[in-house]
């Protein structure tokens, strides 16, 4: 019989992957540093393989440890899932991990989190903020148990429920053209300067190809890291920008003094959707937390 390595050993050496630290990993593993490496030399013996290259100053796989890398994931998320399917708990009882993207949470997690808790009692709501591309490899890995995440965005061996539409609104210094405007049109964004969050958010992609905007260059003076930041570079005049309803709803452009103007219909926008794991059986907690996430979107419409 072929000896295999531990599902402890493999959690170790994905915490290190991820952590890039030994004293780090051993942190996030609650394990002393001395246990983290000593697991990590078993499996490496066991295997009969080198996994972390140690003659280098900077964190670095061998070969053989970049394709350990490349399959922990899917034999911890499977282990991960058959404990849970064994355990009989009930759905959105005990541990929930929940990953959100930076443009969602401060605007529907308070409302959601909220009615979540009060519906279901004996849940432990765990939250991680996070990029779009960085919870869906949690996603994968098994890391997080649902991701509440912006549409359309391609994620590989995931389910998606999709809870309801986000539309933007143009957002622009009181002193700018179209601050008086009752509603705009797409077209009218041709002639206005666009200021967006910086690449790899996706809410920049999906307010360039909601507004047909592919085509121009878009934020050239500036990119912002986050909506609060976005709002106080076009408060200064410096452009105007796009914003997701449910931010507008809850206050940030009033906040920030900026006004907010609607889109006539055909509205351009979001989607919004709770995403988990094929075959994680949790389609039926993602479909609470769902219900409960729409049910937040339509109070702050």
């Amino acid at each position: 019989m072929t000896p295999l390595p531990t599902l402890r050993q493999l959690q170790f050496f994905m915490a290190l992957v991820r952590r890039k630290s030994f004293s780090k990993a051993a942190e996030e593993c609650f394990v002393s540093q001395s246990t983290l490496s000593s697991a990590i030399k078993e499996m490496e013996a066991l295997l009969d393989q080198q996994l972390v290259d140690r003659s280098t100053r900077a964190f670095a796989l061998t070969p053989s440890g970049e394709e350990v890398a490349a399959r922990a994931p899917a034999i911890l998320a499977s282990a991960e899932d058959l404990a849970r399917a064994a355990s009989g708990r009930r759905p959105l009882e005990g541990a929930f991990h929940l990953g959100v993207i930076p443009t969602i949470a401060p605007f529907l997690l308070p409302r959601a989190a909220k009615r979540l808790k009060k519906i279901y009692p004996n849940l432990a709501l765990y939250l991680r903020e996070d990029q779009t591309a960085a919870l869906a490899e949690r996603l994968g890995a098994g890391l997080i148990d649902a991701a509440l995440l912006a549409f359309p965005y391609d994620i590989a061996g995931v389910e998606i429920i999709d809870v309801g539409l986000d539309p933007f609104w143009f957002a622009c210094a009181p002193d700018h053209a179209f601050a008086k405007r009752k509603q705009l049109k797409k077209n009218d964004l041709k002639s206005c300067e666009l200021l967006l969050l910086e690449d790899g958010h996706c809410l920049r992609e999906h307010a360039i190809d909601a507004c047909d905007l592919v085509d121009r260059g878009v934020g050239a003076a500036f990119a912002a890291t986050s909506l609060f930041t976005l709002t106080q570079m076009t408060r200064s005049g410096l452009g105007a920008t796009l914003l997701p309803e449910m931010a507008v709803r809850e206050g940030l452009a009033k906040a920030a003094g900026v006004v907010a103007v609607p889109f006539a219909d055909p509205k351009p926008g979001r989607r919004i959707g709770v995403a988990w794991r094929k075959g994680s059986g949790r389609r039926e907690e993602a479909e609470a937390i769902a219900a409960v996430v729409r049910e937040a979107l339509g109070a702050v419409k």
